[in-house]
């Protein structure tokens, strides 16, 4: 791509100042989470509002529910239109104690010859999607104009559950017209391979409440004969597997489609296993469904998990003492046409007929999402893979992922458009945790990969 040239160069030169702008970003704490951050959440939007105006868009910042979107329009009729994701919020800091430095004053770090970016949100989202508005910015520098359509749609809140995101996309469905939508906010599969997301896994998440006497017992008067919530609950905790693994409430396999034995091959091909995947965790035994692939138990099946158990004395030293009631966080990952509606029904009655007849037990429904899966003969799946080889010098892998991104599946509800996940992250990033990082080779490749990609469907016919 000849004519790519003068675009990659101005990316090549402009790196320091590239990372400049990206840590005056980082310095704001936009924690969407703590009402304490509220300011710095509009400080951030504030921040994009002013540097996308700058490269020549047309830009505002809108309210929502909860923190303000960005949105940003650069039109160019008789091309293709894309519509980029990503968000400006951040996770917060706990525990402090933790880092090495501290988390909103970025820096280069450099380990065995790898510089890193270091800072809360280097990873998730920031650093992601300044490199989308990186390849922005080298065409308006180099050409004066971007060689697609390009609207940008920057949220607030995804660390919080996108609150208030749907409900603004639905409202403002003609604001946000694209062909495409793009999203920088998942990872490449090592640190020299580039991934393309095809699937997402969807979500249901509860929380079980049981309770069995009217107060706090004491365990010498009342142990043997009085019920223990704790042990209802670890009764029905321990029912939701079978022996092989398997989820094992009536129906829970409907509408999950087996993965074809063709992408099973590549799977295969890939090297993934229980020692390298679970070995740095200090695992090795797979839990999941036996007989599977490593790939298969965290991309192209479902799950099910306890996130959390409260009951009882938690205290230091001893507490003789049965509870009233216990509680536990259950999340279920979903796949194909599994609808995390009916499985609300199904999973609640699994949970009442485990309870006994004196006792009682509340399931909270907190909000669902379905799974999404991309067609494999889409034009723009192809047009990125040929752009990413041509940046990476590998073919990109396509992937599903563990994990579910729940705006994603709002976008083909509402706008009935497909997502390209295409990121650049790093497994070992440490999102979500302390000493969150970024590598440059990430950042600075991820600017000129979406050039690439950019390039290839300004090219393509609208």
């Amino acid at each position: 791509m000849a004519d790519l040239a003068p675009i990659l160069n101005d990316i090549d030169r402009d790196l320091d100042n590239a990372l400049e702008r990206l840590f005056a970003f980082l310095r704001i704490p936009s924690i969407s989470t703590d009402p304490a951050y509220a300011g710095h959440c509009r400080e951030a939007a504030a921040w994009l509002h002013g540097h996308l105006e700058a490269l020549g868009f047309e830009t505002s910042v809108e309210e929502t529910s909860l923190h303000p979107v960005v949105l940003a329009h650069a039109p160019k009729p008789g091309t293709p239109h894309v519509l980029f994701y990503g968000h400006y919020d951040v996770q917060p800091v706990d525990p402090l104690e933790l880092w090495e430095t501290p988390p909103f004053e970025p820096h280069i770090a450099e380990d065995a010859g790898a510089k890193r970016i270091v800072g809360r949100g280097a990873s998730d989202d920031k650093g992601q999607v300044m490199t989308f508005i990186e390849a922005c910015r080298a065409f308006k520098a180099m050409e004066g104009e971007l060689p697609c359509g390009v609207t940008i749609l920057i949220e607030g809140a995804e660390e919080n559950g996108s609150q208030g995101l749907p409900e603004w996309v639905a409202a403002n469905r003609e604001k946000l017209g694209a062909d495409i939508v793009l999203v920088c906010d998942t990872s490449m599969w090592n640190p020299t391979t580039p991934a393309i997301t095809t699937a997402l896994r969807g979500l249901a998440y509860f929380e079980v409440k049981v309770t069995c006497a009217d107060r706090d017992l004491h365990s010498g008067f009342f142990g043997g004969a009085a019920r223990n919530p704790i042990h209802v609950l670890s009764r029905i905790i321990a029912d939701l597997h079978d022996a092989d693994g398997r989820v094992a409430l009536p129906g829970f396999y409907e509408g999950v489609r087996e993965t074809p034995p063709e992408v099973l091959e590549q799977w295969r091909g890939l090297g993934l296993t229980a020692e390298s995947f679970l070995g740095p965790i200090g695992l090795s035994e797979p839990a999941g469904e036996k007989g599977r692939l490593i790939l298969e138990m965290v991309q192209s099946r479902p799950a099910c998990d306890v996130n959390g158990i409260i009951g009882g004395y938690t205290g230091e030293g001893t507490k003789t003492v049965i509870a009233s009631t216990a509680s536990a966080k259950v999340s279920f990952r979903l796949v194909g046409d599994q609808d995390p509606a009916v499985l609300a029904k199904t999973f609640e009655a699994f949970v009442r007929e485990r309870v006994p007849a004196d006792c009682k037990v509340e399931v909270i429904t907190y909000k669902g999402s379905r799974a999404i899966a991309l067609p494999y003969d889409m034009p723009e799946l192809a047009l990125a893979k040929a752009a990413l080889e041509a940046e990476w010098g590998v073919p990109p892998v396509t992937v599903g992922a563990g994990g579910s991104i729940p705006i994603v599946g709002d976008f083909k509800r509402l706008l009935d458009r497909n997502t390209l996940l295409i990121g650049f992250g790093l497994d070992d990033d440490r999102i979500h945790s302390p000493n969150e990082k970024y590598a440059l080779t990430s950042f600075h490749k991820g600017a000129r990969s979406w050039a690439r990609i950019l390039s290839a469907f300004g090219q393509a016919r609208a």
